[in-house]
Order: structure tokens, then sequence, then C-alpha cells
């Protein structure tokens, strides 16, 4: 399918009465003012100590004022663009807008020919390709996973370059720390031809803060928050609450404190710089009591992903959820998990769907299949949203009128109008579809999957890209690889 910027028409799921949205929020306040949360790095309690919070405590807990936390979110804007290296795939983020994303962040990859194995540089480069290929997927997701034969401490320019360069849309940053931070806005810069100043206009940075449930946010983490909020690019604060493990076992409890961990860090990014844009991220789900192991794609995280979204509207905050699934290949389970979240998300009104293709085996692993499965779900998504034409022409009251009860319209003018496209076409194209699947073996489903993301590495173009930039991006990478070097040596 071609590019589109999909919007949601209709009016959003909601599972939480109007009157237990403000509770939750103000269960979330009362809990930053009387437990408080722990920022782990000194420069975040000074700056949120001198704007009025209490850091006095020895714990390094930080207790909020209720009323300065809700005038600071109340600086962050609704809604907001997101730029890409090319404009035509610039994302809007708020309101009814509905953005998929790529997998991002596992250890592993995995394909049917190879098996789970750790990446490396080329394979990730490959699936960065198929990511450009697929219109459906508005967004890279941060690294599809580890390029593990390449240095950690500089891994992540390599990441850069490779996102800057084989894709032409937005890329989520590697926000892991200040350095990585600045190099993502840096090389982001130079590729969009801007000066760090002009960078500040118009956010094309999106990294994922992932707070350390419950209620502490480490330091590589809050230095990723200082440098984005300074340069006016986006924070998606996303807890990782597990009901009954990081969080209280109750959905009304784990929703409090998630709203809770997100409110302290969304200060501290407004407290740095009134007015940077800010998300609220939700990865709510349960765990298997009897194991501790994650639940995914359960009734429990649709659910707490609709309930998040109705208080990040309360809050006037962007939204984002994920795609999920603990299946460990590409199967019915992963992919009937990964239905139950990516609906929730889109009923729920989703701003970002983060993982949206791609991911699997609980987040461990990224899947070129399971990709390419997730890309079909989200294009018939995307089409079930656009609304039904209703005028003259399609009510078709005359073709309606022509055929007796009991008849058919296969022969009426409305219907022989619409035949090539409509019905011929795809009917010879299933026909022949299932004769080359009984003549191929009779495949599965993981089995054209594997057959699709290969033609369409096979076929990939690499986006233009002006020379001169390509090159400022290879030397920047290039010396930051020395620079860090000679510091880790």
């Amino acid at each position: 399918m071609p590019w589109q910027q999909v919007r949601n028409p209709w009016a959003p799921v909601e599972v939480l009465a109007e009157e237990d949205v403000e509770r939750i929020i103000d269960a979330a306040l009362t809990i930053l003012e009387t437990q408080g949360f722990r920022f782990l790095e000194e420069q975040s309690r000074a700056l949120l100590g001198q704007a009025g919070s209490d850091i006095s405590g020895e714990d390094r807990m930080v207790r909020f004022d209720r009323g300065l936390v809700t005038e600071k979110i109340a600086e962050a804007p609704a809604e907001f663009s997101l730029r890409a290296r090319n404009p035509a795939h610039d994302l809007m983020l708020g309101g009814n807008h509905i953005n998929f994303s790529s997998v991002g962040g596992p250890a592993f990859v995995s394909d049917l020919d190879k098996g789970r194995r750790p990446g490396n540089h080329e394979e990730m480069c490959d699936y960065l390709r198929v990511i450009q290929s697929l219109n459906i997927i508005h967004q890279e997701g941060g690294g599809c996973f580890e390029p593990m034969d390449l240095p950690p401490e500089s891994r992540h320019l390599d990441l850069y370059l490779a996102q800057l360069t084989l894709l032409d849309k937005n890329a989520q940053a590697y926000a892991l720390g200040r350095y990585r931070t600045v190099d993502c806005l840096e090389m982001t810069s130079i590729a969009l031809g801007v000066s760090r100043e002009e960078l500040e206009k118009e956010p094309a940075v999106l990294a994922i803060i992932n707070t350390n449930s419950p209620m502490q946010l480490d330091i590589p983490m809050t230095e990723a928050v200082l440098e984005l909020a300074a340069a006016k690019q986006v924070c998606c604060i996303t807890p990782f609450t597990l009901a009954g493990s990081m969080s209280p076992a109750t959905l009304a409890g784990t929703l409090a404190q998630q709203t809770a961990e997100i409110l302290a860090v969304g200060t501290l990014a407004q407290i740095v710089r009134p007015g940077a844009p800010i998300m609220y991220g939700a990865f709510a789900s349960n765990v298997d009591m009897q194991s501790g192991s994650p639940a995914l794609g359960t009734p429990e995280y649709t659910k707490m992903a609709i309930a998040s979204a109705q208080i990040s509207r309360r809050l006037n905050i962007p939204f984002r959820s994920s795609n999920t699934t603990t299946s460990n290949c590409v199967d019915a389970q992963s992919a009937y998990e990964s239905e139950m979240s990516l609906w929730g998300a889109v009923m729920g009104h989703t701003n970002l769907v983060n993982h949206a293709g791609g991911w699997l085996e609980g987040g461990l692993t990224a899947s070129f299949e399971k990709l390419i499965v997730d890309a079909e779900m989200l294009q018939m998504m995307a089409e079930t949203l656009k609304p039904i034409v209703v005028n003259d022409d399609e009510l078709a009251l005359s073709a309606i009128a022509e055929v007796p009860p009991g008849g058919h319209h296969f022969g009426t003018a409305h219907t022989l109008e619409r035949y090539e496209t409509a019905f011929y076409t795809p009917l010879v194209s299933n026909r022949q579809n299932f004769e080359a699947w009984q003549e191929s073996g009779s495949v599965d489903t993981a089995q054209r999957a594997n057959a699709i993301w290969k033609q369409l590495l096979a076929e990939y173009e690499k986006p233009d890209i002006d020379p001169a930039i390509e090159e400022a991006l290879t030397s920047y990478a290039d010396k930051r690889k020395e620079a860090i070097a000679k510091h880790t040596h």
C-alpha cells in the first residue's frame, strides 16, 4: 500500500468512567506528594529543588507539590509534528493521528533460515532496508536489534548512520546516556541540513525514556531527558509496570503508579525547557503469578492501554502504547496476541504504536517474518479506519431496485462499473495465489513472509541523500568513534 497518514475517525473506546480517571490522577499526585520519586542523577534533583520540590531526604527521593506538577505538565504541547529526512514522511503526534513504529531494542534477531541469534551490523542494515520498504511502518524504533559485532560504546553511531542514510523516515534515538543522545541530535541536524538552534523549532528526535519501576529514574535515562528537553525534542516517558511485580496487583493501582512516574519525569522536562514535547507512554500488563514472567497481548494489557490513553487525553499530552506478544515464533499465538495489542491501541486512540512491526518473544527478538505479518495486520487496520462513503452514487438505489428479491447484483451496471478492480482482478489473483501456494508445497504464513521480506530486500532502493551530507555524517561518526576509543582505553 502507498504511504499514508493514519487517522482514527471514530470516538475512542473508554474503559474508565470520567470520575475514575480523575481519581487515578489524584492518586498519582498524592503519591508524588507523600512518597515521592527517586532521581539518581544529581543535577535533576537540584533543578527540581530550585523549582520548589522537597529534596531534603537522604534517600534521593523528590517530593512534589501537586500544584507545581499540574502547572508544568500543562506547559507541554497537546500535539506536535516530528520531522523526517523526507518531508513527505513527517509525522503528527496527538489528536486522532496514529503512527506505527517498528520494533526497537531486542538483543536477538531471527528468521526461518538462520533461527534466533545475536544480531550483527549487516543484518541490522538489512532490517532497516525492509522497514524502509514497508509504507505502513511510519517510524524506525530506535535500533531494531543490537549489532553485537560492534563495540558497545560506539555502536550507536553506526545505528544513527544507518538510520539517516538507509531510511528517509523518522527514526527513534538510542538515548542511553548523555553522549549517545547528543550524538543523535548532532547527526540529525547534519542529516536535515539545519543548526542545533533550528532543530529546536520543530522536533525531529524522539526517544523512549524508561523509568525503573517502581518510582525511580536512573542516571543514563535522566541525562537523556535533560539533553532532549533542553533541545526541545521528544521524551516519550514509559514506565514498565507489570501488575503484581513492579506495580500493585490491581490494574487501578498500576495505573496510579504509572501516571505518577510519568508526571514526575514530565515535570523535570518542563522545568528544563517549558514547552518541551513529552508523551505519556504505557507499557502496563500483568505477570504470570506462578512464574513471574510478563504476560503480554492479554485482556489486561489491552484494557490498560485503553485506560492509559484516557488518562493521557485528560492530561492533554500525546500517548504511546505497543504491539506485544510472548510467543517464541511466528505462529497463531504471536498473531492473536499482537492483534489484541493493536486493536487496543487503535480503538483507544494511541498516537504512537511502538514495536508495531517485528516484535517477538516478549521483546527479546526482532523477527524478519513477524515484521511482514504485522505489516499485513497494520494495513488491514488502516483500511478499517477509512470511512464508508455514503452518497447517491454509492447508495446505488437504482441498482437495488432493478434486482428482484432473492436475486443477485453480479450483472448490474453498478457492479460491472467496478468489476475490473473490485472483483475480477482480486478473484484472478487469489486463484493464481492459491494455485501457486499448492504448487510450492502449501507453505504456511511464516514461510510466505520469509519470501516477502527477501523480495523487498532484493528490490530495495536507497532513498536519495545529498553526497555531501552523507560524507558529513560518516565523518562525524568516524571522529566520534576515535574519541570514544581513546577515552575507553
